[in-house]
């Protein structure tokens, strides 16, 4: 299919699925009882929980899904996904211990546990690539292993701290740990996200055409005139911020950046020009469509997202490792 065409597609699937997510979903008794007298009730709700929550499911899902297309070209390896570098772990890490050490505030109107999270999030990203510069060289392999290494301690201090509090809190951690949109509840939430997302998204849309050597080959890159370190230097700080952003507002929500770019690769092909907003597009539409099955499909109640992209990541990995051909690499 032409490309453009398929860029328009993916152009109409957001603002359809943006535009009719506000809609779904269960109603308190109080509106259903009253009927049209419950009209000031319904506009609020509609306005100020619904569509925050669906534009903040779009700005979220698109800056997951670019964050895994990017890493995935940094590191040449298909199975690379926001959280592998210990970003989430790191964020998850400082909610956890905002909420152990029983804190209670904001600061411009942004809530405490957001910014233990967001600064959780750049220790993350400090310590993983301060321990890349302890050799020489900025080798994609050892900045992969030293996110795993990086995500094991952070989620075993996750674990002791949990030990350690009382069960309140440890289910207060344990949800958070979760991932999901239901504590956005306002536009200053998606305001908070949409800087870092916004510049980071730029980025790579600037890069695109090194993010297209890079992913043939560092050494084809550095023959072509691009500075491979810096470049990927470059890519890693924004992308890791970007993806620091987010889940400091919606807690670790996995897979996105997996399953997305994967999907726009068998659609549109591994041009980063055209696969960088096919992407964006797509990952935004996937998780609002997530986002509005999750707090449908069992009504009173919500499953977070985090849970159902999990349940469908989970099969899609499977899928990409069965897909790997003999010498390794992803079909």
């Amino acid at each position: 299919m032409n490309r453009a065409l398929m860029l328009i597609l993916l152009t109409l699937l957001v603002a359809l699925a943006t535009a009719i997510a506000p809609f779904v979903g269960a109603l308190p008794e109080c509106v259903q009882r009253d009927g049209l007298r419950a009209g000031a009730t319904l506009s609020k709700i509609f306005w100020d929980l619904r569509v925050p929550r669906v534009l903040m499911a779009a700005l979220a899902g698109a800056a997951l899904a670019v964050s895994g297309m990017t890493f995935q070209a940094v590191f040449r390896n298909s199975l690379a996904e926001p959280f592998t570098l210990g970003v989430a772990s790191g964020a998850s890490l400082g909610a956890a211990v905002y909420t152990h050490l029983g804190l209670a505030f904001s600061l411009f109107w942004i809530p405490g546990m957001s910014w233990f999270a967001f600064a959780g999030a750049v220790l993350a990203i400090l310590l993983v690539f301060g321990l890349t510069r302890v050799r020489p060289g900025f080798s994609g392999a050892t900045l992969l292993l030293a996110g795993v290494a990086i995500n094991f301690c952070f989620s075993s201090l996750i674990l002791f701290l949990q030990y350690r509090s009382d069960f309140t809190q440890s289910y207060v951690i344990l949800r958070w740990m979760m991932g999901g949109l239901s504590n956005v509840v306002r536009y200053d939430d998606v305001l908070t996200v949409l800087p870092l997302a916004v510049v980071g998204t730029l980025i790579v849309l600037y890069l695109t055409h090194e993010l297209n050597l890079i992913a043939t080959g560092e050494d084809l890159a550095a023959s072509r005139g691009v500075e491979v370190n810096r470049t990927k230097i470059v890519l890693f700080f924004a992308v890791s911020l970007m993806v620091g952003a987010v889940v400091a507002a919606c807690g670790p929500i996995g897979f996105v950046g997996l399953m997305a770019p994967h999907i726009c690769r068998l659609l549109i092909g591994p041009d980063h020009r055209y696969l960088t907003p096919a992407t964006l597009l797509f990952g935004a539409a996937f998780l609002v469509a997530c986002d509005t099955l999750a707090r449908t499909v069992m009504p009173p109640a919500e499953l977070p997202v985090g849970i159902l992209t999990s349940l469908l990541g989970g099969p899609f990995f499977l899928w990409l490792l069965l897909a790997r051909s003999p010498q390794g690499e992803v079909l």
